[in-house]
């Protein structure tokens, strides 16, 4: 489930829709949870889809360390991508955001956490980086890393309007986490391409 302050509207031409903040979202905030309506999907299920069906599957999802497809049934698989994202997936299926969220600024995600299929060149958008690629996990995990260290202590000190998502049990391994009492797992470990 995605943070409620936060509603889709039309980005551009090239981007379609995307997701805004209505609120002030600040850095550490949990902006996206899976849960009981988002789908693990087996790529092998695809096939017995039909093509539309397989089309938005395709279209709308990330796949796990498994390869398999994650499908969010919410307004989250209208997230976008930029290589200098204000969110970051984390190895524990929820999303954070890593800076501050202004009202009205667009939500947004590096699709080179999703472990994509296939290679697609975007604006670079002034960085390095101007194709997003399968295997960009295992090539800039620290990058992200780094950043979700920053940012997991704030979780437990600020209000998150998606704890009631989290089991118990979840929630005090995050906080533990976030207190540095438990190590802090790598985005890299989320990788479907790590040969290891």
């Amino acid at each position: 489930m995605i943070h409620p302050d936060t509603r889709v509207t039309h980005i551009d031409s090239v981007k379609g829709n995307g997701v805004v903040a209505t609120a002030f979202i600040p850095r550490g905030t949990i902006t996206w949870v899976f849960d009981d309506l988002d789908r693990e999907i087996p790529m092998a299920s695809l096939a017995a889809m039909s093509e539309p069906c397989q089309e938005a599957v395709l279209t709308y999802s990330y796949r796990n360390r498994h390869g398999n497809l994650i499908f969010c049934w919410d307004n989250e698989r209208y997230i976008n991508h930029s290589f200098f994202p204000n969110c970051c997936l984390t190895p524990y299926r929820f999303e954070v955001a890593i800076a501050d969220i202004a009202i009205g600024e667009e939500l947004t995600n590096d699709y080179g956490t999703f472990n994509i299929i296939a290679p697609f060149a975007v604006d670079s958008e002034g960085g390095d980086r101007d194709v997003v690629y399968p295997d960009d996990l295992l090539r800039y995990s620290d990058r992200w890393d780094e950043a979700l260290r920053q940012v997991l202590p704030l979780v437990p000190t600020l209000p998150q309007p998606l704890r009631p998502l989290f089991g118990q049990e979840e929630w005090q391994r995050l906080v533990a986490m976030a207190r540095g009492e438990t190590a802090i797992a790598s985005l890299r470990e989320c990788s479907f391409n790590d040969p290891r």
